[in-house]
């Protein structure tokens, strides 16, 4: 039995298939990010779901796409730990562009390939390999146009009151903005940055508003400015996009890609349905 899993910050897929590609069963756990997690919360949030803690010795394969592996200390530390765990497998442990890859890109062909979710990067297929510009900081200082920047720019401009009366009422009702509430959810409760994605419900929710396109549109700008133009040649190839916030604000990224003339390709909500065709067919 092979496992193929996606994971962001906020939560993970997981998938089982069988030799032939047939779905075993599908889970879901809370994210599995190694940059703000510790062993001890990963392995509980993997003894959180029954199908995967009765499938330990039957796995043969895991493949694992997460957000928070980009450097090959935390994937050394993951791989080491899903070993343990899962003691008759063969671990793969790659950083959850991987997954947005083989989920948008055909086979042996080049793309610049983005994620915009909870956090957010950008990479350049060459049709073999990824090849990144950008070295994420992570979401306190980088994730340009994700949920958890998008998150912190609506809490800031409510906190400066500089979010539109009727807005700042409808925010109130949807979220708890009480400050000692969201100090403790930033400051002392895990995935941060997850709690700021919840946020970003609100923005896409409201996008005709002026105020919330205002933000779309800066992040958007911003996202890139920074990741996208990177690359020499990103106006000659394809950038497919796997993430929620991409997904949910689909027109808006094919508006301001006609003005910055460059190719929008295909997007995705989560890459998982496309990770069990690509797993079954070249593994």
């Amino acid at each position: 039995m092979k496992l193929i899993v996606d994971s962001g910050s906020t939560k993970a897929d997981w998938i089982a298939i069988d030799e032939e590609g047939k779905v075993l069963f599908t889970t879901q756990t809370l994210g599995l990010n190694p940059e703000i997690l510790n062993e001890e919360e990963i392995i509980e949030r993997l003894n959180d779901r029954f199908d995967i803690l009765q499938n330990k010795k039957t796995t043969t394969h895991l493949f694992f796409y997460g957000a928070g592996c980009g450097t090959d200390r935390m994937k050394l530390m993951l791989s080491q730990l899903f070993q343990v765990y899962f003691p008759n497998a063969i671990v793969v442990v790659e950083e959850d562009t991987y997954a947005a890859v083989y989920a948008t890109t055909p086979k042996g062909e080049k793309a610049i390939v983005s994620i915009l979710g909870t956090g957010s990067n950008c990479s350049y297929f060459d049709g073999h390999a990824l090849h990144q510009k950008v070295q994420s900081l992570g979401y306190i200082v980088m994730d340009d146009c994700s949920g958890n920047v998008f998150g912190k720019e609506l809490i800031r401009k409510y906190y400066f009151n500089k979010m539109p009366k009727e807005l700042a009422e409808l925010f109130e009702k949807e979220y708890n903005v009480d400050p000692d509430f969201i100090k403790n959810k930033l400051y002392k409760e895990s995935n941060p940055n997850a709690y700021l994605a919840t946020f970003a419900k609100f923005l896409i929710q409201n996008k005709e508003n002026e105020f919330c396109k205002k933000i779309i549109f800066k992040g958007m700008k911003s996202f890139i400015k920074n990741y996208i133009k990177q690359f020499e040649n990103c106006k000659e190839l394809p950038v497919h996009f796997v993430g929620s916030i991409a997904f949910y604000l689909k027109d808006e990224l094919a508006e301001i890609f006609e003005k910055h003339e460059l190719q929008l390709g295909n997007v995705l909500r989560r890459p998982i349905d496309g990770l069990i065709a690509y797993h079954a067919a070249n593994v």
